[in-house]
């Protein structure tokens, strides 16, 4: 991901003369985003952390602000270009071009309206920077809810976290560094791995009881976070691959579907969480596959262990962030409208071979989220990642204050509300399953 430390001043130092904002052109996983986007799905990344106290609005706008100049790869907006260009191209601004921090006004349901504005209103490209937080007082308590809006051609939610990271850095006073990663003990990647064909197209999340409005449903929940006997050869991620895994598998079972290989989409992310991490869509995607067989919640054990092996091998794997094929279709030898065409095309075509569905596990907060006396450290953080057809359906999980927090986001061409609590009710279910199996595994 290519990242400047300093955008160029749009306007003149001392006598000099005026120089035009700094252009980096759109990276791959940018310009596919952009050549797909919808306005019935928007692809936004929803953030929400809870805080225990108040925040100062005019305190917290300059801490915000602050916390943009120290990563200013995120002050950008997507530059004019004349039909025949290229490039889509990031033009990086010295200021924001909108007041990014809002306050809207309380009411009884805030929390659900914040949530439905995080997944139905992108923050535009075209105005510097393309994210929004929203502040937002919980009703039922004395708590304050933040709500970070971020438009995904742009930027991920672990770099927007670690800009909030640092706006709490500045608003406190307290440290805000990562913590160390947990140490792993797994073992080594095995040299090969035995995993089923990919050749065939993977089983689709079954129809529920659709909505007739477009866009995209939210359910958030928390749980404990699974757990595992001490040097076990799979990971609390690989407990929630499963479930997400034996959940759908249920779900399509209850629905008729026939049974099918599934592949569950996993955002790997190899980046540093300080102050120096890369801000952007940094993160790679890699497939678990399942055999329609291999689904078998009675032998948890071994299937905890297979999905370990592959998970590690996928992770070991190097490879570019969309694969071989994407950086050839985002090759500036045409014009990028005629890309965008071919790309939107594409697509469609391949929309049989899509995953069956995407789990991003964020794992630990590495940041305390600590805006210091009187508003307090997070105490539950959740992400949302889009949930465009034809997957419909992600999973999206973090853990803080040794809860985990899991959020089920859908599109409602293909779910309901209803649909929803009954998948979250089957995740916990498998979920509480893998401890079992992890109790009685030799």
């Amino acid at each position: 991901m290519t990242t400047l430390d300093h955008p160029a001043r749009d306007g003149t130092d001392g006598d000099g003369p005026v120089r035009p904002p700094a252009r980096i052109p759109f990276p791959v996983v940018d310009e596919v985003a952009r050549h797909c986007l919808q306005e019935e799905e928007p692809e936004t990344v929803h953030i929400e952390v809870h805080l225990p106290g108040r925040l100062d609005p005019d305190r917290l706008r300059r801490a915000f602000t602050g916390a943009l100049h120290r990563h200013p790869r995120i002050l950008m907006r997507e530059a004019r270009r004349p039909w025949y260009g290229r490039r889509y191209e990031w033009e990086l601004t010295p200021e924001a071009d909108v007041e990014a921090v809002l306050f809207p006004p309380p009411d009884r349901d805030a929390l659900k309206h914040a949530r439905d504005r995080a997944l139905q209103d992108a923050p535009p490209l075209s105005a510097s920077p393309p994210i929004r937080l929203e502040v937002v007082l919980d009703p039922d308590a004395d708590d304050t809810v933040l709500f970070l809006t971020i438009n995904h051609t742009a930027l991920d939610g672990p770099a927007c976290l670690r800009v909030l990271a640092t706006a709490a850095e500045l608003y406190g006073g307290r440290d805000n560094s990562p913590a160390a990663p947990p140490t792993r003990t797994t073992a080594e990647v095995p040299s090969a791995v035995d995993a089923p064909s990919t050749w065939a197209p993977p089983a689709r999340v079954a129809h529920g009881a659709p909505e007739p409005s477009p866009g995209n449903g939210m359910l958030v929940a928390e749980f404990g976070v699974p757990r595992r006997p001490k040097g076990s050869p799979y990971t609390v991620n690989d407990q929630l691959m499963v479930a997400t895994a034996l959940m759908i598998t249920h779900w399509n079972r209850e629905h008729g579907a026939r049974p099918r290989p599934l592949r569950i989409t996993m955002p790997v992310d190899d980046r540093t969480r300080d102050t120096d991490m890369p801000i952007g869509n940094g993160t790679r995607l890699v497939e678990v596959p399942f055999a329609p067989e291999e689904l078998d919640a009675s032998d948890m054990a071994a299937l905890l262990r297979r999905t370990a092996d592959r998970t590690r091998a996928l992770k070991a794997l190097p490879r570019p962030q969309l694969g071989h094929g994407a950086a050839l279709l985002t090759a500036p030898v045409v014009p990028v409208a005629w890309r965008a065409a071919f790309t939107r095309g594409l697509r469609r075509a391949a929309g049989p071979w899509t995953s069956t569905t995407l789990l991003s596990n964020i794992g630990r907060i590495p940041y305390a989220l600590d805006f210091g006396e009187g508003a307090g450290r997070a105490h539950a953080v959740w992400f949302s990642a889009p949930a465009r057809m034809p997957r419909g359906l992600t999973v999206t999980t973090a853990s803080t204050a040794g809860r985990l927090h899991v959020a089920f986001r859908w599109s409602r061409t293909l779910l309901s509300h209803g649909d929803g609590s009954h998948l979250r009710d089957l995740f916990e279910h498998y979920l509480h399953a893998t401890e079992h199996a992890t109790e009685s595994a030799p």
